[in-house]
């Protein structure tokens, strides 16, 4: 599903924010990326949807070869990918339902295709009742639920989330995570990047812990790197 082989990002400048990172995520499975600020969890995802170009090392994504696509071609990766940020980044003039429906136009679905699956995604994430709602009028969970409905549109094998639980308190970030877990056991693949230990220390998931952009830790086997 997701291999990364003696991957590094060197910024301009000579910043290192990866460095020799090798390991693979499998279909169906959750993995939590964990680490302090600064150590290289947004990087790690921001290589897996092509917003940064790794400096050297190999990266497949859902059977796409990452490292030589080209950059012409990064839409048909995303459309692979679902992506969930700390910031929802929702449309402040579409309420609720045109946000999630927005990523259907876009991938030119038919009216009533959009219309169905847009009420689908509403009832998964239980926000039927904030449908005509505005991001304005949503509470941070709220919005953080719609930005997942969006990021599921178009059908992604694999869910990548960067700190979606940031700025929510404990209880609207447990039930962010059972959303998300939710999603991963109907078979989609969930990385989610966080530095909440507490969410990390309560749900048994692999874990894949980054200090200064290498792999120290992968719990999945209980190996130090």
């Amino acid at each position: 599903m997701i291999s990364l082989k003696n991957v590094s990002l060197v910024f301009q400048g000579g910043s290192v924010a990866l460095s020799n990172i090798t390991t693979k995520v499998n279909e169906g499975e959750f993995v939590y990326l964990i680490g302090h600020s600064g150590s290289g969890k947004s990087s790690f995802l921001k290589l897996l949807y092509k917003d940064y170009i790794a400096t050297k090392g190999e990266i497949e994504v859902a059977n796409i070869d990452v490292s030589k696509l080209p950059k012409w071609k990064t839409p048909l990766l995303r459309r692979k990918i679902g992506i969930v940020t700390q910031e929802p980044q929702l449309l402040e003039n579409r309420n609720t339902f045109e946000n999630i429906s927005f990523a259907l136009e876009v991938m030119g679905a038919l009216p009533e295709e959009i219309d169905a699956k847009t009420n689908t995604l509403l009832d998964l994430v239980e926000l039927n009742d904030c449908a005509y709602k505005y991001p304005g009028q949503l509470s941070g969970g709220e919005q953080t639920r719609v930005s997942i409905a969006r990021a599921l549109a178009n059908n992604p094998v694999v869910l990548l989330c960067d700190e979606p639980t940031g700025n929510l308190d404990p209880d609207l970030s447990s039930q962010i995570v059972s959303l998300l877990e939710k999603i991963n056991r109907a078979g989609t693949t969930v990385v989610m990047a966080t530095h909440d230990s507490s969410i990390v220390n309560r749900r048994k998931k692999r874990v894949l812990e980054l200090s200064d952009g290498k792999i120290v830790r992968d719990e999945s086997d209980g190996s130090y790197i």
